[in-house]
């Protein structure tokens, strides 16, 4: 039996998604943030060394990180899917132009677009830390600044980047989905919540619909809860 191990507004709401999709049988285990410090809880150390959402577990095998979580699910149980359903091609064909985009927006993903994410949540967050009433003014600005100048920028360049693929492609591979939709989900949602996107992005805001509307996905939303924090 699959674990989900499986911490509240984290990555692992991807890895509920794709089970629900694949129609498995999972057990959830939910993890709450500490309420102050909003870092996961140390009970994570028991099941993975990082102490780190998501990680799954599936017999004696321990799996973390997202992405590795996703294809080995779908290496692993992906033949289960039914033929003719639109997740029976979540795994790309090597050499095709769909393969090379799976690929890439699998690494962009982590490695590029929630790097601006977090640094953003991280510089509007710290104005609202506990810190000497002098200091305040000063830890404000500094964080304004390093926004308008380095991170909102990168944020701005990403959602014009994303903004005209989609005006292209239904789904970040291609005209279907794919293992690339799944671990963009929660780049997107942070993204939307945490950057202005607005009128200025219509294709990326029909994309969240599309994503949203998919019964499991909608159902992954029930049991694992907000996909980020509000």
């Amino acid at each position: 039996m699959i674990t989900v191990h499986h911490l509240e507004t984290s990555r692992s709401q991807r890895v509920l998604w794709l089970l629900e999709e694949l129609g498995l049988p999972y057990e959830l285990k939910v993890y709450r943030r500490h309420p102050v410090t909003r870092l996961a809880p140390p009970e994570l150390k028991r099941i993975h060394p990082l102490g780190k959402s998501p990680v799954i577990t599936d017999g004696d095998l321990v799996v973390a990180e997202s992405a590795a979580i996703l294809e080995y699910l779908v290496e692993r149980y992906g033949a289960q899917a039914p033929a003719h359903s639109d997740v029976a091609h979540l795994w790309t064909d090597p050499g095709t132009p769909e393969h090379h985009q799976r690929r890439f927006w699998m690494h962009y993903a982590e490695g590029s677009l929630m790097n601006w994410l977090v640094m953003k949540l991280v510089f509007m967050s710290i104005p609202q830390q506990p810190m000497p009433f002098f200091v305040r003014p000063i830890a404000r600005e500094l964080c304004k600044r390093v926004q308008q100048q380095l991170v909102d920028p990168n944020v701005n360049t990403s959602l014009a980047f994303i903004e005209d693929h989609l005006s292209r492609h239904a789904w970040f591979a291609g005209d279907r989905l794919t293992l690339a939709d799944f671990q963009m989900s929660f780049a997107v949602s942070a993204l939307m919540s945490r950057a202005d996107a607005g009128a200025a992005h219509p294709h990326l805001k029909a994309y969240v619909r599309r994503m949203e509307a998919r019964p499991a996905y909608q159902r992954a939303l029930a049991k694992g809860g907000p996909v980020v924090m509000a």
